[in-house]
């Protein structure tokens, strides 16, 4: 395991990056032009970064970004 420290403005940078990329993803994700293969791509990234998401926001921050469960998955 890995780990650093950071302080309270670097935290606040790191969740904003990481909710947009969050929310460009789940735009993304809903585009009819994309193609399936790259949806589960696109899948797999979100809940990569979302871990890492949770790390660092509140847990209500984080609910707001929970990935939605299907019957597919």
């Amino acid at each position: 395991m890995l780990g650093f420290m950071i302080n309270d403005a670097e935290q606040k940078e790191m969740e904003y990056m990481i909710k947009r990329e969050l929310e460009e993803l789940l735009m993304d994700m809903e585009d009819n032009r994309i193609d399936q293969m790259v949806k589960n791509a696109m899948k797999e990234r979100y809940q990569t970064v979302f871990n890492l998401y949770r790390r660092i926001a509140s847990r209500e921050e984080c609910m707001k970004y929970m990935p939605k469960r299907t019957g597919n998955q």
